[in-house]
């Protein structure tokens, strides 16, 4: 199994539908023997999620518990096709990293591949914005040939989210889909990350269903961004800060 050193995305019950604290998941990180874990909460637009307040107050919280390097960041919503975001460039500006990802009640075009592309090509752009979340979702329909060019070029980073590959899954179509994008990523030779995207502690790290499509694809472990903390650091827009 490919060693993952952090995981990338994480909820507490910060984001109204998960179910651990952040002292929780990090001690559940540390027992899993990680050196680092984010915590990416929904930013406000998702319903549930936490306030604006809440993303401003970080500097209070220590990034060091358990033995674990604590990144502190946000899953933000994109919400239409200019790439705009739910939380402002201030605070987008302060986080540890920031993931952006497409979810139903917050992307506000129609979901046509034209809109969903020329959102993401707008957000890859954005020199806060570390890591796109979930982009196999067939919802959100995605040319990913072009994904994988543009994440390249603009050192974004592609998430195949383990959530959205089990079977018990909402999404759609997600286990074609990730296989279109990692198939694009290595012949463009684009990072990714993976991420559990849990929501109860006992899912951190856990990536069964990632390793399985990457071994089927055959996907190199060097385009792997989170196989350590310092390659994890040295690949996010906002490593200057973590």
């Amino acid at each position: 199994m490919m060693k993952i050193e952090i995981d990338t995305h994480c909820h507490t019950i910060v984001s109204g539908h998960a179910y651990n604290t952040l002292r929780e998941m990090v001690s559940m990180a540390a027992e899993k023997g990680l050196a680092g874990l984010a915590v990416t909460e929904h930013a406000p637009q998702m319903p549930g999620a936490a306030p604006l307040y809440y993303f401003q107050n970080f500097q209070v919280v220590p990034r060091s518990m358990c033995g674990i390097h604590l990144l502190l960041g946000a899953e933000v919503n994109i919400t239409d096709r200019t790439g705009g975001l739910d939380l402002p460039e201030a605070t987008l500006k302060n986080l540890d990293l920031a993931i952006a990802s497409m979810h139903m009640p917050c992307f506000l075009e129609e979901r046509t591949i034209e809109n969903v592309m020329e959102a993401y090509y707008a957000v890859m752009q954005n020199p806060y914005v570390d890591i796109i979340g979930h982009p196999d979702d067939g919802r959100f329909p995605a040319d990913y040939e072009a994904l994988a060019k543009e994440a390249k070029r603009t050192g974004t980073l592609l998430e195949v989210n383990n959530s959205s590959l089990r079977p018990e899954g909402f999404r759609v179509n997600t286990h074609e889909n990730c296989k279109k994008m990692l198939e694009a990523c290595k012949k463009e030779g684009t990072m990714i990350v993976w991420g559990s995207d849990a929501h109860v502690d006992v899912d951190i790290a856990e990536y069964p269903e990632a390793e399985e499509l990457c071994r089927e694809t055959g996907f190199p472990e060097e385009l792997v961004a989170n196989t350590s903390y310092e390659k994890l650091r040295s690949l996010l827009k906002h490593g200057k800060k973590v």
